[in-house]
């Protein structure tokens, strides 16, 4: 299995559970150019999951693993549900890259319409109410109670998210979109004052889950966890919250999101849900959205080049006018919520 040595892994293994029955089965639940994670599989049936980092160079930085594990070892008992942990290792010798490990949590992945449409409609709905009920108690977790207080600066996030991406625009550009400038002016120009600072996660949305039985069984991939503004996980949300007849954002994916095909809570039910729940009000989350889907423009223009260039490989599984647009269209979309 490319990315695993099966043997040293084995052997760092049975230090840290006594049970494992070896040979393992290792198989690739999720690959491309994020972080790696594999399943693998003892004798007697026991499931784990192994996450590093992509193949080749990468920045380290870019791929921490022990800051990944840090952050789900340390949600273990804050009413967030997150895998066990199992270990990390940061010796290079071991795997080529550090890794960790953690439990394998069975359900299912709702990566488009078509896995949710295997719902029920009732299983829908709890499933959506459940997912804002999670995003609230993660942002009702002090921090430093967890452990976490130097995960991250805690104030200025959105100045400091504003500063990186156009600093990625303009590294990337490769045409001109004047929306992604005019977006830009109008969020530097209305930002909203920071109340607080929480645990945001990042990547909050229905793909990055494992779910059954219409609650969330284990929020995943947290690489991009840091500490800001929450008001920022909820515009994203809500930006891939598609209800039916909408028009889905632009991501240059054929597949659709998983609330396109009806049964989940609307947009104003979560959103009024959270407001509840947390005491936050969502009065100004227009800007929010507008902001994700720009900073989603500059990060998608930064892939767009890299394809471009040969950085990342064949690209005949892109189509890259499709995705060229699709950043164009986030821009659009922007600029539309700013105004």
């Amino acid at each position: 299995m490319e990315g695993v040595n099966e043997g040293k892994v084995t052997a760092w293994l049975l230090e840290r559970i006594p049970d494992l029955q070896p040979p393992l089965a290792f198989s690739l639940i999720a690959g491309g150019h994020s972080n790696l994670t594999y399943r693998f599989v003892d004798q007697a049936g026991s499931a784990y999951v192994l996450r590093r980092p992509p193949l080749g160079n990468v920045l380290e930085s870019a791929h921490d693993m022990g800051r990944e594990h840090r952050i789900i070892h340390a949600l273990r008992g804050a009413d967030v549900p997150v895998a066990p942990t199992v270990g990390l290792c940061r010796d290079k010798a071991v795997n080529g890259a550090p890794f960790y490990v953690m439990d394998y949590v069975r359900g299912t992945v709702l990566h488009d319409d078509e896995a949710a449409s295997a719902l029920a409609p009732t299983e829908r709905h709890s499933l959506g109410m459940d997912t804002i009920e999670v995003l609230a108690r993660l942002h009702l977790v002090d921090p430093d109670a967890v452990g976490l207080a130097d995960l991250g600066r805690k104030e200025a996030y959105l100045a400091r998210q504003l500063k990186r991406w156009n600093r990625q625009w303009e590294a990337s550009k490769t045409h001109e979109i004047p929306e992604m400038e005019e977006s830009s002016r109008l969020l530097a120009e209305a930002m909203p004052e920071q109340v607080g600072a929480t645990i945001v996660h990042g990547d909050y949305r229905l793909g990055n889950m494992m779910v059954g039985s219409g609650k969330i069984r284990a929020v995943l991939d947290w690489e991009l966890c840091t500490l800001g503004d929450p008001l920022a996980d909820v515009g994203y949300l809500l930006n891939s919250w598609v209800e039916p007849g909408e028009e889905a954002p632009p991501t240059g994916a054929a597949e659709l999101p998983p609330t396109v095909v009806g049964g989940f809570p609307s947009r104003q039910e979560i959103s009024v849900w959270y407001e509840r729940r947390t005491g936050r009000s969502l009065l100004a989350i227009n800007y929010y959205r507008a902001f994700s889907h720009w900073r989603l423009a500059a990060i998608g223009q930064g892939v767009y080049k890299r394809y471009l260039s040969g950085a990342m490989g064949s690209n005949r599984d892109l189509d890259l006018d499709a995705y060229r647009q699709s950043v164009h269209l986030r821009a659009q979309s922007a600029l539309s919520l700013l105004s």
